[in-house]
């Protein structure tokens, strides 16, 4: 029986298979597709581009209607792939008001919620990583100068 989802899909340049990625993927997979990128502050506290969101990170709306505006996250659909930011919502024809949902390609994350420990483990240990990696390899059995 052939699988939905791959998990040696490494990529292609056809839309169709990257849309088939994206639907079939496993929600653990399409928690790191919900990135977005950090504002320039949080890129030199934290030494990285972007971050997965979550409930209660603060973001700017880059794009479209509501773009300048910022606003606590509200709702993150994870199957959807999409967010629902607070105060952000639409009236219907009937006066009920509707949430409207963003792409996090069109957010940035102007502040992190720290509040679980495990996110601020990971972004404790991306920045030893960075640090480690930065370092020159000193040279074992190399020969002494004298």
């Amino acid at each position: 029986m052939k699988k939905k989802f791959s998990t040696y899909w490494v990529g292609s340049k056809k839309p169709r298979k990257q849309v088939k990625y994206r639907a079939n993927a496993p929600l653990h997979i399409k928690h790191g597709m919900l990135s977005t990128n950090l504002n320039k502050d949080l890129r030199k506290k934290h030494g990285r581009r972007s971050f997965p969101i979550r409930k209660g990170d603060s973001v700017k709306i880059m794009n479209g209607e509501f773009k300048g505006r910022t606003g606590k996250v509200d709702r993150v659909n994870t199957k959807k792939l999409m967010v629902a930011i607070e105060g952000m919502q639409r009236s219907k024809k009937d006066g009920s008001k509707v949430n409207v949902y963003f792409n996090t390609s069109k957010l940035q994350i102007q502040s992190l919620n720290l509040d679980d420990k495990k996110r601020i483990e990971s972004l404790n240990k991306e920045k030893k990583e960075t640090k480690t990696e930065n370092k020159p390899m000193e040279k074992k059995n190399a020969p002494q100068k004298k």
